[in-house]
């Protein structure tokens, strides 16, 4: 995982991508926590720990124990996968922090941490906004090959909306595209031995988070607009969430469809063609990406998608859980209860420093004890509410870190940045392509090459996301 930028202390911002806000977390021994749940919490089964204490989130105190607070949890993964994914909400889960739900985390960031490290944000090249990779080498060229994962789609949005800070466009004269930009990936858990371990078949979709600095933040319109995924116009998203989402470009063969359409009609392929087996859908992001995360994560279960119906009576639920990553507010306070009542599982890991979770709704929001009134009485038009549990990291606790500085395992830290301590002897901005894609020919000259045709859409897609709304129409009659 790699580096992210965030700290809105001064005007020039950084993200903090899941790469650097789980950094800390990929040392096995004598590694210093940065959890900071309610009480105490120990990310790692080490004897010598650094647990953090508080009360509230303003009054953090260090403390160096012996206590075995995180013992390695002997019960197979697959055995409470459940668990895992937050069918109870995480209970018991957090403080100390489960071996097998650390594990988990750092996993599913890994996955979203591949949206930047496989992103191409180069101006200069005509393929500035896709994705590097071909996708059936695309977990092998990011040294994930052994994840037991197989990508079975890109997604793609238009860049034709009201977000200019948040999409790359190349500034060469001949480009891939006029209007796309690549954004993310679904992929589905394939190795036998993998899906033994997990309990289940996995369905993960990642979505791309910002490659820049957060001036998208102020991009968005902090407008609510109705999700119109359901008959309540109550239920409503920030309008530049919904825009990304749903919008398309019929004169772009990548945007013909919206990314809602792409996400929604491969995830219907992939459950109809392993109809019968244990299946979980896990969706993950970061900052814009953790919006988008979450918000797709509805719209999969307001259509039902992630209902099962064998013909006889017996209906089986897909599980839905988030793993997101320095997200901000999505929705109102109604889009978060309907997210409770869809029985939606998110886990919203977040670093007390970073503002992004602090918006939109700075105004009104979850922690306001009138919300709901003024939703309902006099439909305050800034509302917003965060939805799930929230867990909660500090980066200037990590003891290889600048104080001015973000975080990483350690090595990784410096992946993207330049933000460890010097006598690491680490490199900064160390994750390079090698020659940045620039290959010898056989002439001696360098240059650099044509990159295999970018596939848009599988032909079927229009198919199955007229199944999607087909059968959504019908589980809703039903219900």
């Amino acid at each position: 995982m790699a580096s992210v930028q965030s700290s809105f202390s001064n005007s020039t911002h950084k993200i903090q991508t899941p790469g650097q806000l789980l950094s800390s977390w990929n040392n096995t021994k004598g590694t210093r926590n940065l959890l900071c749940p309610n009480k105490r919490s120990s990310i790692f089964p080490s004897k010598r720990l650094i647990a953090i204490r508080c009360s509230a989130l303003s009054g953090l105190e260090v403390q160096e124990t012996d206590e075995e607070l995180s013992p390695e949890d002997s019960r197979p993964l697959r055995e409470i996968w459940r668990e895992i994914q937050g069918e109870n909400d995480w209970e018991n889960l957090l403080d100390p922090m489960n071996s097998h739900l650390r594990r988990e985390i750092v996993r599913y960031g890994e996955m979203a941490q591949a949206c930047y490290d496989s992103f191409d944000f180069d101006p200069h090249s005509k393929y500035c906004g896709t994705c590097k990779y071909q996708g059936a080498h695309f977990f092998e060229r990011l040294g994930m090959a052994d994840r037991g994962y197989t990508l079975t789609r890109f997604l793609y949005a238009t860049s034709n909306i009201n977000l200019p800070n948040f999409f790359q466009k190349s500034k060469a004269s001949s480009i891939w595209s006029q209007h796309a930009n690549w954004m993310g990936y679904v992929a589905v858990a394939t190795d036998e031995e993998e899906i033994q371990r997990l309990g289940r078949r996995d369905i993960i979709i990642a979505w791309r988070g910002t490659v820049t600095y957060l001036e998208w933040i102020h991009d968005l319109k902090d407008i609510l607009h109705p999700a119109h995924f359901r008959d309540d116009p109550s239920i409503k998203i920030e309008s530049g969430f919904f825009d990304l989402y749903t919008s398309k470009e019929k004169t772009c063969k990548y945007c013909s469809f919206s990314a809602r359409e792409q996400v929604l009609a491969e995830l219907r392929r992939i459950i109809h063609r392993y109809r019968g087996e244990n299946l979980s859908i896990t969706i993950t992001g970061h900052s814009l990406g953790a919006a988008l995360a979450l918000l797709s994560a509805y719209d999969i279960a307001e259509m039902k998608l992630n209902i099962i119906d064998d013909g006889q009576e017996v209906i089986t639920k897909i599980p839905i859980t988030v793993f997101s990553f320095s997200g901000p507010r999505v929705g109102n306070l109604k889009f978060k209860e309907r997210c409770d009542e869809l029985g939606i599982k998110v886990l919203r890991v977040i670093n007390v420093h970073d503002k992004v979770p602090a918006v939109p709704g700075i105004i009104t929001n979850e922690k306001f004890q009138y919300q709901k009134y003024l939703e309902e009485a006099i439909s305050f038009p800034w509302s917003y509410a965060h939805v799930g549990v929230e867990l909660t990291l500090d980066h200037t606790h990590s003891p290889f870190l600048r104080r001015n500085g973000d975080i990483r395992d350690i090595a990784l830290v410096n992946k993207s940045c330049d933000f460890l301590k010097s006598e690491y002897g680490v490199p900064p901005y160390w994750w390079q392509d090698e020659h940045k894609g620039m290959v010898r020919t056989a002439e001696g000259r360098w240059t650099l090459p044509e990159r295999p045709r970018i596939e848009a859409h599988p032909p079927d897609t229009a198919h199955h996301f007229e199944q999607v709304i087909k059968y959504a129409r019908a589980k809703l009659e039903y219900f």
